[in-house]
């Protein structure tokens, strides 16, 4: 990052407090207009400046763009520090960030509002999959036992649904990545999550199928109960295991095999559940070594957690990005 552009594109008001906001939380645009109470086209112009010096980033979500700080930056530590001061010395200042939190606390509510209003139109679906999966706290326990020998450290959350197991782990992880294919979903997990801080999750749109991360770059990676929905689990199961550093770990939670076919038309299952030799299988050929598996009693069904470690010297396996296409 170059210091010129960086404290130009600083130096007015509004952008001043564009940098606070998406300190605290993702924004969006039209989330940043209303706190700001300015257009959107003027917001953009101020993203717009930001972005170009290096002090923020978009994410693209569906048709929606969300704005985050640049990670790991030092400018960005040092501003939020600049600020904090500023509001300890400026009244002006110190009420002008207070109005704006108070926006804020607005948008957060309306987040979880939308994600209420989606569980109501969803309920009986999430009811009659509760019921399915059994105690959900009993397979919490299992998951924080199994995961518990060794912190997360970065951690890849694939399938993250509702964001309850991002926010189960987000005290013992450095930080999460919380991944989702829908949309739906992910507004969900915002409203869930927003209060963790971007430091600490992020949010993003994507395919277990094909990773938008590069290699190595996960000390854990977890798919709960999302592998059933997998046309072809190996190929879902290679894409996790390029992006697990060597001697990081995978964490699969998922249902033992059983025959309730219904579930297939019910709730999309592509799977219906997994046998453990064949889960053993997929993961040693992936470049996993597994360790046992753990047993989770359900209601109707059992649920598995089959934890496993990426081989520090992985055989050869096939390109995952080739075999996609």
């Amino acid at each position: 990052m170059q210091l010129e552009p960086a404290f130009r594109a600083l130096s007015d008001a509004s952008r001043l407090r564009v940098m606070r906001l998406i300190a605290q939380m993702e924004l969006s645009v039209g989330e940043i207009a209303q706190v700001l109470g300015q257009s959107q086209p003027r917001v953009s112009q101020h993203v717009a400046r930001l972005v170009d010096a290096g002090l923020i980033e978009r994410r693209r979500e569906g048709n929606s763009v969300f704005l985050r700080e640049v990670a790991h930056s030092a400018m960005g530590d040092a501003l939020a520090r600049l600020l904090a001061l500023g509001e300890r010395e400026d009244a002006t200042l110190a009420e002008q960030a207070d109005a704006d939190r108070t926006r804020l606390a607005t948008i957060r509510a309306a987040r979880e509002v939308e994600a209420d209003r989606y569980f109501a139109r969803h309920a009986d679906e999430w009811d009659a999959l509760r019921e399915i999966h059994g105690p959900e706290k009993a397979s919490e326990q299992a998951l924080l036992e199994v995961l518990g020998d060794t912190p997360p450290g970065r951690l890849l959350d694939i399938g993250t649904g509702t964001g309850r197991i991002a926010e189960l782990l987000a005290p013992h992880a450095d930080n999460i990545v919380a991944l989702d294919k829908s949309l739906d979903m992910l507004r969900v997990a915002r409203a869930r999550l927003q209060g963790l801080g971007p430091d600490k999750v992020e949010l993003q749109q994507g395919d277990f199928t094909d990773l938008p991360f590069p290699a190595h770059h996960f000390d854990t990676v977890l798919l709960h109960q999302v592998l059933h929905f997998a046309q072809d689990p190996a190929l879902a199961l290679r894409e996790a295991a390029r992006v697990t550093r060597p001697g990081g770990r995978i964490a699969v939670v998922d249902l033992a095999r059983h025959e309730r076919d219904e579930l297939r038309e019910r709730h999309a299952h592509a799977r219906l559940g997994f046998a453990d030799a064949a889960m053993e299988k997929l993961l040693r050929e992936a470049g996993f070594d597994p360790a046992e598996p753990v047993e989770v009693p359900g209601r109707e069904l059992t649920v598995k957690i089959w934890a496993a470690t990426r081989q520090t010297h992985p055989s050869s396996a096939p390109d995952t990005r080739k075999a996609a296409s």
